[in-house]
Protein backbone atom coordinates (compact mmCIF):
# COMPACT_ATOMS: atom_id res chain seq x y z
CA UNK A 1 0.00 0.00 0.00
CA UNK A 2 1.47 3.60 -0.95
CA UNK A 3 0.53 5.78 1.82
CA UNK A 4 0.94 9.64 0.78
CA UNK A 5 1.62 12.26 3.74
CA UNK A 6 1.04 15.88 3.13
CA UNK A 7 1.33 18.25 5.61
CA UNK A 8 0.70 22.20 5.59
CA UNK A 9 2.92 24.34 8.02
CA UNK A 10 3.42 27.78 9.04
CA UNK A 11 6.46 27.18 11.22
CA UNK A 12 7.84 23.50 10.31
CA UNK A 13 6.17 22.05 12.91
CA UNK A 14 3.33 20.20 10.85
CA UNK A 15 6.52 18.88 8.38
CA UNK A 16 8.70 17.48 11.36
CA UNK A 17 5.06 15.69 12.49
CA UNK A 18 4.87 14.40 9.39
CA UNK A 19 8.51 12.79 8.92
CA UNK A 20 7.34 11.12 12.19
CA UNK A 21 4.63 9.77 10.91
CA UNK A 22 6.82 8.44 7.76
CA UNK A 23 9.47 6.68 9.93
CA UNK A 24 6.45 4.94 11.63
CA UNK A 25 4.76 3.38 8.33
CA UNK A 26 8.91 2.60 7.20
CA UNK A 27 7.04 -0.78 6.01
CA UNK A 28 4.28 1.09 3.80
CA UNK A 29 5.95 2.94 0.36
CA UNK A 30 5.49 5.87 2.53
CA UNK A 31 5.71 9.78 0.37
CA UNK A 32 6.19 13.41 1.93
CA UNK A 33 4.86 16.53 0.15
CA UNK A 34 4.30 19.66 1.09
CA UNK A 35 0.81 20.64 0.10
CA UNK A 36 2.08 23.75 -2.06
CA UNK A 37 3.78 21.25 -3.97
CA UNK A 38 1.42 18.44 -4.30
CA UNK A 39 -0.78 18.52 -7.45
CA UNK A 40 -4.66 18.03 -6.69
CA UNK A 41 -4.61 16.04 -9.83
CA UNK A 42 -1.82 13.44 -8.35
CA UNK A 43 -4.59 12.31 -5.17
CA UNK A 44 -5.64 8.46 -5.92
CA UNK A 45 -7.81 6.46 -4.66
CA UNK A 46 -5.62 3.63 -4.13
CA UNK A 47 -3.49 5.23 -2.22
CA UNK A 48 -4.04 6.65 1.72
CA UNK A 49 -3.55 10.08 2.31
CA UNK A 50 -2.74 11.30 5.80
CA UNK A 51 -2.90 15.36 5.84
CA UNK A 52 -0.91 16.56 8.97
CA UNK A 53 -2.03 20.35 9.36
CA UNK A 54 -1.44 23.54 11.66
CA UNK A 55 -3.63 26.05 12.32
CA UNK A 56 -2.81 29.60 11.46
CA UNK A 57 -4.59 33.04 13.19
CA UNK A 58 -7.82 32.52 13.79
CA UNK A 59 -8.55 28.94 13.06
CA UNK A 60 -7.59 29.16 9.60
CA UNK A 61 -5.24 26.75 7.07
CA UNK A 62 -1.76 27.42 7.35
CA UNK A 63 -0.77 29.61 3.81
CA UNK A 64 1.42 26.13 2.88
CA UNK A 65 -2.09 24.56 2.79
CA UNK A 66 -4.22 26.91 1.13
CA UNK A 67 -3.07 26.53 -2.66
CA UNK A 68 -4.13 22.98 -2.32
CA UNK A 69 -7.49 23.32 -0.12
CA UNK A 70 -7.80 26.43 -2.80
CA UNK A 71 -7.57 24.06 -5.94
CA UNK A 72 -9.56 21.63 -4.43
CA UNK A 73 -12.44 24.10 -4.52
CA UNK A 74 -11.95 25.47 -7.60
CA UNK A 75 -11.88 21.80 -9.07
CA UNK A 76 -14.21 20.34 -6.94
CA UNK A 77 -12.79 16.67 -8.05
CA UNK A 78 -14.89 13.27 -7.23
CA UNK A 79 -12.42 12.03 -4.55
CA UNK A 80 -15.21 9.01 -3.96
CA UNK A 81 -13.39 5.60 -2.70
CA UNK A 82 -10.15 7.86 -1.57
CA UNK A 83 -9.24 7.19 2.11
CA UNK A 84 -6.94 9.86 4.59
CA UNK A 85 -6.78 10.26 8.11
CA UNK A 86 -6.05 13.92 9.30
CA UNK A 87 -3.28 15.13 12.51
CA UNK A 88 -4.11 18.43 13.21
CA UNK A 89 -1.84 20.80 15.02
CA UNK A 90 -3.46 24.14 17.18
CA UNK A 91 -2.90 25.46 20.82
CA UNK A 92 -5.85 25.69 22.87
CA UNK A 93 -5.50 28.74 24.17
CA UNK A 94 -7.32 30.01 20.82
CA UNK A 95 -10.73 28.39 22.45
CA UNK A 96 -13.20 27.81 19.83
CA UNK A 97 -10.45 27.79 16.73
CA UNK A 98 -8.01 25.47 18.62
CA UNK A 99 -7.10 22.71 15.73
CA UNK A 100 -9.40 23.98 13.24
CA UNK A 101 -6.78 23.75 10.58
CA UNK A 102 -7.41 20.09 10.78
CA UNK A 103 -10.64 20.37 10.68
CA UNK A 104 -11.74 22.07 7.72
CA UNK A 105 -8.85 19.96 5.88
CA UNK A 106 -11.11 17.05 6.82
CA UNK A 107 -14.39 19.21 6.31
CA UNK A 108 -13.50 19.84 2.21
CA UNK A 109 -11.84 16.59 1.63
CA UNK A 110 -15.40 14.57 2.64
CA UNK A 111 -17.17 17.26 0.82
CA UNK A 112 -15.81 15.95 -2.46
CA UNK A 113 -16.24 12.14 -1.55
CA UNK A 114 -13.49 10.94 0.54
CA UNK A 115 -13.76 9.38 3.59
CA UNK A 116 -11.87 9.60 6.81
CA UNK A 117 -10.21 6.87 8.65
CA UNK A 118 -9.17 6.59 12.16
CA UNK A 119 -9.07 9.32 15.10
CA UNK A 120 -8.66 12.52 14.15
CA UNK A 121 -6.01 13.88 15.72
CA UNK A 122 -5.39 16.97 17.47
CA UNK A 123 -1.70 18.20 19.03
CA UNK A 124 -2.36 20.93 21.88
CA UNK A 125 0.99 22.93 21.64
CA UNK A 126 -0.27 23.87 25.42
CA UNK A 127 0.99 20.36 26.62
CA UNK A 128 3.68 18.85 27.71
CA UNK A 129 3.09 16.34 25.20
CA UNK A 130 5.80 16.39 22.30
CA UNK A 131 3.98 16.53 19.02
CA UNK A 132 6.86 13.63 17.81
CA UNK A 133 4.95 11.46 20.71
CA UNK A 134 2.06 12.05 19.58
CA UNK A 135 1.57 11.66 16.15
CA UNK A 136 3.97 7.92 16.34
CA UNK A 137 1.42 7.17 18.82
CA UNK A 138 -1.38 8.18 16.55
CA UNK A 139 -0.08 6.63 13.23
CA UNK A 140 0.33 3.07 15.08
CA UNK A 141 -3.38 3.44 15.61
CA UNK A 142 -4.49 3.77 12.39
CA UNK A 143 -7.21 1.41 10.65
CA UNK A 144 -3.81 -0.12 9.00
CA UNK A 145 -3.70 -4.17 8.11
CA UNK A 146 -0.70 -5.28 5.93
CA UNK A 147 -1.44 -3.75 2.97
CA UNK A 148 -4.94 -2.69 3.48
CA UNK A 149 -7.11 0.48 5.06
CA UNK A 150 -9.85 -1.05 7.17
CA UNK A 151 -12.95 1.68 6.63
CA UNK A 152 -15.48 1.14 8.82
Amino acid sequence: MRVVILFGSEMGTAEAAAECAADELAAHDVSVHDMTDFDIDDLDTGDLHIIVCSTYGDGELPTGAEFFFDALAARKPDLTGLTFAVFGLGDSVYGDTFNRGGEIAAELLTARGATQIGEHGRHDASTEIRVGDMVRDWTRALPITGDAVLVS
